[in-house]
């Protein structure tokens, strides 16, 4: 055991630790979120059709989410959170490799590899946080610091793209493997930090390796359930940004540079929200004396969520720039809130596991939800989407009451 640092020295490593982490996320942002940024317009300028689109998306989403619940239970286990980080932000070299290819079966199974590899960090990552942050400064602030690092490289990825079809002159097959391509540099800066954060946390004894941590109870409470069965609802109205993308360069409202730009932009409202939000509910934790009492922010995400295929899919572009904003208001809320309540609602010793079924709700809601989008564009109208994500929304608003009252209790 390393000998005990003075006070004001453990709380400036903990600052450092989770700047460390939003460096990491911030990184690894630039490489999937830029990717995110362009692939459905890639994938239509392949001429993949908007079903196959958002059925893909969301089998990538739903590994990218379900798989944590193998990740939390081997990182509760055995406590090696450090190996599955270095294994999942590895995995991000695939982003690159995208830009060499234009095989339909070897793209998505590219697509398909980077969304395991978040599944396998992502878990660990937020057990260390958590762990770091709930003596000391707030979990909400935490999550929410982190957030908006995370966001600065949700705005450079995208723009990597826009830079790329501005500098080459053109927006076709060979500009966007150029994009993906030119993603390379942050996959060096990425492992870098990682390493760093390795060294630097390990020397301050931040989160100790290999020991069971036993604190708290061994269950997860009724509160914890209906939670995860709001996110679902909630998660499964959202219209996913791939294909907000692809009904943009589809109905061409918007140029691609200008679909990925307007994506940057959605990343910085994100991150500006994520720290509004995160200290909000920290607030309302110390306001009310209840931990558990944050969650009453939940409201605004169906309520946001609801407004995104109304304005984000029609033909107006100010409605469409509304709706990505609005969007990215929505994330905000999942990323903050929706990550930090885990804390609250579960023990350290069932963190990892707790993280994981509800990051495979979260998964199975963007399948599902992406899938039936994506088949009703194709199939059917933009109505009958909006009138999906409006019951998704309204039967998520009634489970937000039911979590009001077990508050309450």
């Amino acid at each position: 055991m390393s000998e005990k640092k003075p006070a004001d020295t453990k709380k400036k490593a903990v600052i450092m630790a989770v700047v460390m982490f939003g460096l990491i996320s911030c990184f690894g942002d630039i490489m999937y979120e830029g990717a995110r940024s362009a692939n459905g317009q890639y994938f239509e300028l392949l001429a993949i059709n908007a079903t196959t689109v958002g059925v893909v998306y969301g089998i990538g989403e739903f590994l990218g989410y379900a798989l944590r619940l193998i990740s939390g239970r081997i990182s509760d286990k055995t406590g090696k959170h450090w190996i599955l980080i270095f294994l999942g932000y590895g995995s991000l070299i695939v982003v690159p490799l995208m830009g060499f290819t234009k095989s339909i079966p070897v793209l998505f199974t590219l697509f398909l590899l980077e969304r395991v590899g978040k599944a396998l960090r992502n878990p660990p990552k937020d057990t260390i946080l958590s762990q770091v942050a709930e003596n000391s400064v707030g979990t909400g602030i935490v999550f929410g610091i982190q957030e908006a690092l995370d966001q600065l490289g949700a705005f450079i990825g995208p723009m990597v793209f826009t830079l790329t079809f501005m500098t080459l002159g053109r927006e076709d097959i060979a500009a966007y493997q150029t994009g993906y391509k030119v993603l390379i540099f942050a996959y060096v800066l990425v492992m870098a930090a990682v390493y760093i954060a390795y060294k630097k946390i390990s020397q301050y004894d931040l989160v100790r390796e290999g020991e069971t941590i036993d604190r708290g109870s061994d269950t997860l409470t009724p509160v914890f359930w209906i939670y995860c069965l709001f996110t679902f609802l909630a998660t499964m109205g959202l219209v996913a940004y791939t294909i907000i993308g692809y009904h943009l360069k589809d109905a061409a409202i918007l140029s691609d540079k200008n679909i990925t730009s307007f994506y940057s932009i959605a990343m910085i409202v994100d991150a500006i929200i994520a720290v509004i939000v995160g200290k909000l509910y920290d607030d309302l934790k110390k306001k009310q004396g209840n931990k558990q009492a944050g969650l009453l922010v939940l409201i605004f995400i169906p309520l946001c969520t609801v407004l995104v295929p109304f304005l984000a899919l029609g033909n107006n572009i100010w409605a469409v720039v509304a709706g990505i904003m609005m969007y990215g208001v929505v994330l905000g809320g999942h990323e903050t809130v929706m990550r930090s309540a885990i804390a609250d609602l579960t023990s350290f010793k069932k963190r990892g596991t707790a993280y994981g079924i509800f990051n495979s709700i979260y998964g199975l809601a963007l399948l599902i939800g992406s899938a039936l989008i994506g088949y009703l564009y194709d199939h059917a109208t933009i109505s009958a989407i909006c009138i999906f994500c409006v019951v998704c929304e309204i039967l998520a608003v009634a489970t937000f009451f039911m979590i009001k009252k077990k508050i309450a209790e």
